[in-house]
């Protein structure tokens, strides 16, 4: 009984650790909303005259967007795979769209900026960005249609890692005050940097909270 218990606890340790992570990517959310995005409900907001010639394009970007930020932690919910193993594989579906259309928008919508005097280094950290999601997302799609698990796994946790860049960079440029193009490009690019390696470190330390032993003697 007490091993079982101990097991019991190993198992849903990691699994804490999912949620506190997945708490503070809805903090995030919730900031970026009410920083960044809450023009979206002021429709005389000035910054609307800057996305005046692009504002049909935006619109899909944003859903997209929404849908891969959104749906990217339902995907872990290992709840939603087993007893709604249907509706998760309609939400990772989803996940996989907005990823990919998402991102060559995203590099359109930077290219646009150029025309107010963004400098070019941006719409490359753009399709930098734009590149990491797509492949990520792809080999975690090519994995799953050959029914190999764990693999998806790994690389939905990379896709993801990189979806949230987009949140990371306006939550370290707002709380930091960094308003001049030079220091969000640094954040840009230093997020992209770390993604891919945080994202291994999260697979990582789950494998080693699996794995360690249940029970001392």
């Amino acid at each position: 009984m007490a091993t079982a218990a101990v097991q019991a606890r190993r198992a849903a340790f990691p699994f804490r650790i999912k949620y506190v992570v997945f708490a503070v990517v809805g903090l995030m959310i919730a900031y970026v909303t009410y920083h960044n995005e809450s023009f979206l409900w002021h429709p005389h907001a000035p910054v609307w005259q800057h996305y005046e010639g692009f504002k049909w394009y935006l619109l899909p970007h944003g859903l997209a967007g929404a849908c891969a930020i959104l749906l990217g932690p339902m995907q872990f919910s290992d709840r939603l795979r087993q007893r709604f193993a249907k509706l998760h594989r309609v939400l990772g579906r989803f996940y996989v769209a907005g990823a990919l259309i998402v991102s060559p928008l995203g590099v359109y919508l930077q290219y646009f900026d150029e025309r107010i005097g963004l400098p070019r280094s941006f719409t490359l950290a753009a399709a930098a960005d734009a590149a990491l999601l797509m492949i990520t997302t792809g080999v975690a799609f090519v994995f799953i249609r050959q029914k190999k698990i764990q693999q998806h796994r790994q690389w939905m946790t990379r896709s993801f890692a990189v979806a949230i860049v987009f949140l990371e960079v306006r939550v370290i440029t707002g709380l930091a005050g960094w308003e001049n193009p030079a220091a969000i490009e640094t954040t840009v690019w230093m997020c992209l940097a770390f993604s891919l390696l945080v994202g291994d470190i999260a697979l990582q330390v789950q494998e080693y909270l699996r794995m360690r032993p249940a029970f001392k003697a």
